[in-house]
Parts: structure tokens; C-alpha cells; sequence
């Protein structure tokens, strides 16, 4: 890692989200190619970043189109790009009319696996004399969202084509259980292959075939051409990466962008060491590393927080010959970059060790 200009570092008040450009620019770079190699759509999830400044840096490397999870972010997003896809049911007035408030040339489509969403999003989009994209969104064993039958996709699909002020434009789904240590996922992939056809093939057959299928997700993100059908991906969190991406096999450590700048606030009790980084600032969410833990250091990795309170985390030194001093400055790879990022306000902004700027987080909160 090269050497922080420890100068600026000591003006900011810790714990504070930094982000590596150098780091950002190589992950966009590498899916770029990625997608481009396999003919596949890129339409990052800024659930992770939560900023437009960064939400450009994807376009700008080729991304087609944004994902989000909130109205929140769907309005931020809208400032930078005209494309945007909401991944979450448009249910209640105060979400539906704040949607249809967004610009009109915004071309804007929504996952929903109901004909009650449905309905009331019609009802919306025409009262708002827009047209809104449907995505019906399919279950492909996660057990969160999304309709369990083709049958039951087709019976939206046909709802969503005969509906006033809805666009039926294809199919969309979130495979997050599927994740393995170093990536294997062989037979795990096959399946998720197989049993999209099952839903393609129905819609097919009826004259719906889905001209957006839409899925991923950086654990599989590396491994998605091997899905038939699918047309584009939505990976969010490879922009930054985590912990967790690591312990997926779906990035290397040094991969990590970002990480909770840290003060070492005590050393008394033997072998470990307390941070001013807490459950407040890295989130509490245990990770897929079998050796436990809510992080680890950016630049000593075998140093993991074993524990966190509210504004402490616990250092385990059992595995380091590195003894800190009070006072120091450590950075934490969180477990989960999206949870962590949306506990602060602001991201501080480094390349080749240098303050380069600061991004508010404006879509941060529900």
C-alpha cells in the first residue's frame, strides 16, 4: 500500500470513510471489460456508494443505466443519469408520487413481483401521464422476493402488457444466497441457468419474451456469462469492495477501495487494541470469513476486529508482531461497505496517498 500523507489524515475527525480513486478506477475498468467481452449490460447498484459523483465515474466507464433500493436514491441518481431502475416494490402513495415526481426524462422501470404493486403503480404513472417499465421480479432461491412459479410470471407479465401507463419490459432477479469461499459456485450457477429458463421459456411461449433479464451480483459477478439468457448485470458493491468480496473470491484484497479511517484510543488490556470505530461506524454484520470478525486492517489484514460496541472496536493482535501506540491511525475493511457507507456523511476522497476531495453522501438513510 503506499504511504498516506499523514499531514491531512491527522485534520480529520475519526472515524471517517475514505476511498482509494486508484483502486475505484482499476475495479471500474475490470468490469467494463468485463461486460463488454460477454456482450452484457452494466447497470451498477448505488446502493453501495449512495453519491452522483460516483454514480458518473460508472457511466463514464460505461455502466448503461443505475439501480437503486430507495426513492431516495432514485431521486439523487436522477440528477446524473436518465435510466434508473428501481429494485424494490413501488408500494405506498408517499413512494409512488415521489417516483413519478422525478424528471421526465427519466426512463424509469420497477421490479415488483405483484399484481396489487402493479395496479397501483398503473394507477400512478397515469395520473402522472408517464410511462413506467415493469420488471417482474422472480425467485431464484434466495426466499426474499419475487414470484416462486413461471405461471405466476406470466400472470403479471400479461397484467403488466394490459396495463394503462406500464411498460412490460422483462424480468429481473437477486441471487444473493449464492456465494462460496474462492468463488465456487459451478454447479450453484448451472442451476440458477436451468431454472431461469423454466421463466423465459413460459413468457416465451406466450408472446412475452423478456427483452431486459436482468440479475447479479459481485459474488457471482466474475462468473455471470454462464447464465443463459441473461442481458444485463447489477453488481453494486465492486466498486468499493469488502471484506466480504474478498472471502467470496470475487475481488483480491488489495481490490479494497474503501475503508473506516481509525483512531487506536487504548492499548491496556493485553493483546488487543481499542478503536474509535464502532457498530456506528463499520456496522455490526458478521461476515463470510470463517475466521469471524466485523473487519480487518486495509494494510495488515491478519488483524481483524473481533468485537464492536457502539463507538469501539476491538482489535485481535494474537496473529501480529505490530504493537499500536495510542493515538495511531489505523483504516478498517468493513465486512459490508454498503451498511458502513450509509452510517456516514461524508466520503473523503484519496489518490496516491493524497486528499484529493470529499463527496457529502447525499442518498444516505432509509
Amino acid at each position: 500500500m503506499r504511504p498516506m500523507d499523514v499531514s491531512w489524515l491527522e485534520m480529520i475527525a475519526t472515524p471517517a470513510a475514505l476511498v482509494d480513486l486508484d483502486r475505484v478506477d482499476a475495479n471500474l475498468q475490470r468490469v467494463a471489460r468485463y461486460t463488454q467481452q460477454h456482450g452484457l449490460r452494466w447497470r451498477p447498484h448505488t446502493k453501495t456508494h449512495k453519491t452522483p459523483e460516483f454514480a458518473r465515474r460508472q457511466l463514464e466507464a460505461g455502466a448503461h443505466g443505475v439501480t437503486v433500493a430507495t426513492v431516495r436514491e432514485a431521486e439523487v441518481m436522477a440528477e446524473v443519469c436518465d435510466d434508473v431502475l428501481l429494485a424494490y416494490p413501488a408500494v405506498g402513495e408517499e413512494r409512488l408520487g415521489r417516483l413519478m415526481n422525478l424528471p421526465s426524462r427519466v426512463r424509469l422501470t420497477v421490479a415488483l413481483d405483484s399484481v396489487e404493486a402493479l395496479h397501483h403503480l398503473g394507477r400512478h404513472a397515469r395520473t402522472a401521464q408517464r410511462t413506467v417499465g415493469v420488471l417482474v421480479e422472480l425467485e431464484m432461491g434466495m426466499r426474499r422476493v419475487g414470484v416462486a412459479t413461471p405461471e405466476d410470471a406470466l400472470s403479471i407479465a400479461r397484467a403488466a402488457a394490459s396495463t394503462p401507463g406500464i411498460e412490460y419490459r422483462g424480468v429481473t432477479f437477486y441471487a444473493g444466497h449464492l456465494r462460496a469461499p474462492g468463488g465456487a459456485l459451478g454447479s450453484e450457477m448451472r442451476a440458477q441457468s436451468e431454472r431461469l429458463a423454466l421463466f423465459v421459456d413460459t413468457l416465451s411461449r406466450e408472446g412475452l419474451r423478456p427483452d431486459i433479464v436482468s440479475g447479479g451480483s459481485t459474488p457471482t459477478l466474475w462468473r455471470s456469462h454462464e447464465v443463459t439468457g441473461l442481458t444485463e448485470i447489477r453488481p453494486g458493491i465492486n466498486i468499493f469492495n469488502d471484506r466480504n468480496s474478498v472471502s467470496a473470491g470475487a475481488c483480491a484484497w488489495d481490490a479494497c477501495a474503501y475503508s473506516v479511517l481509525s483512531t487506536v484510543v487504548s492499548t491496556s488490556v493485553p493483546g488487543q487494541a481499542v478503536i474509535d470505530a464502532g457498530s456506528k461506524a463499520l456496522a455490526k454484520e458478521e461476515g463470510f470469513d470463517p475466521s469471524g470478525g466485523y473487519g480487518a486492517l486495509l494494510d495488515r489484514p491478519e488483524v481483524r476486529v473481533q468485537g464492536l460496541s457502539e463507538e469501539h472496536g476491538l482489535l485481535d493482535l494474537s496473529r501480529t508482531d505490530w504493537r499500536p501506540r495510542v493515538g495511531e491511525l489505523v483504516r478498517v475493511v468493513p465486512n459490508h461497505v454498503c451498511a458502513s457507507v450509509n452510517l456516514h456523511e461524508r466520503l473523503y476522497l484519496v489518490r496516491q496517498g493524497h486528499y484529493v476531495a470529499a463527496h457529502a453522501i447525499t442518498a444516505r438513510g432509509w
